[in-house]
């Protein structure tokens, strides 16, 4: 009887000892499902954060290229004054515009105190230098009135009268160091230097949210113009605007090619062509 006594005393204390170990055992096994738990949540939101972040990058981005679009520059002076003195056809009454050069000068004024930054859109500053240039063009041959040619004026392409900025411009560095880099070839038919043979000055300012459309037809205006351009399937007579900024309309491909974009006429490949010579009347 003793014996069995002491028996079951050992067993009963060994399983005291087995429940304690599980017991024991237990929190270190729910600290670890814990743990993993706990990583789990703290790389959700590592990446919670990293994706936030890239969103708020790309926010910016995008932030970046709505101002750049929206960015624009005020033309509606230039707008007024081309309605005034230019008619449909481009013939400029340098007469009474004359009379309202001061609002022009006004206007080349404005110009200066907000030039084209890099966070510009091309549109707004392929209608800036657009305008820009016209309406130098016409004050310079206000300067000089009457003249009968833009050539009756010594060096005109030369001549820096008008300061953008902190630099004084002239109208060869405009065409040839601005807009021509900007790889645009219509601009040439946007760009009026005074003179018959030129495209005729539209009597519409450039604008930002225009200039895509206002290129196209004034190029097509000019190319089908029969007192510029003779044109057949397969024989052309050309402006020497053609010949002297060739390498401008061959940027990806042929200068046919170019022309086919905006003639009425489809053009031979074979076509002969000339070119015409240069009227440097005054376009008025």
């Amino acid at each position: 009887m003793k014996y069995l006594i002491i028996l079951l005393a050992l067993i009963t204390l060994s399983s005291c000892s087995g429940a304690k170990r599980i017991t024991e055992n237990m929190p270190i096994k729910d600290k670890q499902v814990d743990s993993v738990k706990t990583d789990e949540i703290i790389h959700q939101k590592t990446d919670t954060i990293t994706l936030q972040k890239k969103k708020t990058e790309e926010e910016k981005k995008e932030d970046l290229e709505k101002i750049k679009s929206t960015k624009t520059f005020n033309h509606s002076t230039w707008n007024t004054l081309l309605q005034k003195h230019v008619s449909n056809k481009g013939h400029v009454n340098y007469k009474t515009f004359k009379s309202d050069r001061n609002e022009l000068v006004n206007y080349i004024t404005y110009l200066g105190k907000q030039t084209p930054q890099d966070s510009w859109a091309k549109e707004a500053k392929l209608a800036y230098w657009i305008n820009a240039y016209n309406a130098m063009t016409i004050d310079l041959i206000l300067r000089y009135y009457p003249v009968k040619s833009i050539k009756d004026i010594k060096k005109p392409w030369e001549q820096r009268f008008w300061k953008l900025g902190e630099k004084w411009y002239n109208l060869n560095e405009i065409e040839h160091q601005i807009l021509r880099k900007m790889g645009e070839p219509r601009i040439h038919f946007a760009i009026v230097c005074a003179s018959f043979s030129c495209p005729k000055l539209q009597n519409n300012a450039y604008t930002a949210s225009s200039i895509n459309k206002q290129l196209t037809n004034a190029t097509k205006e000019f190319l089908n113009d029969p007192e510029r351009n003779t044109i057949s399937e397969n024989t052309l007579g050309l402006s020497k605007i053609f010949q002297w900024f060739a390498k401008d309309f061959k940027q990806t491909g042929t200068l046919t090619d170019f022309l086919n974009q905006y003639s009425d006429i489809t053009i031979s490949d074979k076509a002969k062509k000339n070119f015409k010579d240069y009227n440097w009347d005054l376009n008025e």
